[in-house]
């Protein structure tokens, strides 16, 4: 993990972030509320594993509002890592717009 100084080899080789959804990984889908960037910089520093993140369609709109909807989704490799996020992802996929 980054936080405690340790040198992940998938990181070095920048192969952590893969490119596409593979069939084994465990997805984890959300309404992104805030940017992507803390999301993946959260991983980076937490977790240890492969992961993808980009937008999927959530084949559930379709019966009620006749169309696709596009939402987000990380998938791991590692499924306990799965679990770690979708624990926290309330805690870091926050609206952090704040009017004064």
């Amino acid at each position: 993990m980054l936080k405690y100084g340790e040198a992940n080899p998938l990181n070095v080789f920048g192969l952590r972030e893969v490119d596409h959804l593979p069939p084994h990984f465990e997805p984890v889908t959300f309404i992104l509320l805030t940017k992507a960037k803390t999301i993946v910089d959260w991983i980076y520093e937490n977790l240890e594993g492969r992961f993808w993140f980009g937008t999927v369609y959530n084949p559930a709109f379709l019966l009620v509002a006749n169309h696709y909807d596009r939402i987000h989704c990380v998938a791991f490799e590692i499924a306990s890592e799965a679990t770690m996020f979708s624990l926290i992802l309330d805690q870091i996929n926050k609206n952090n717009t704040e009017f004064f």
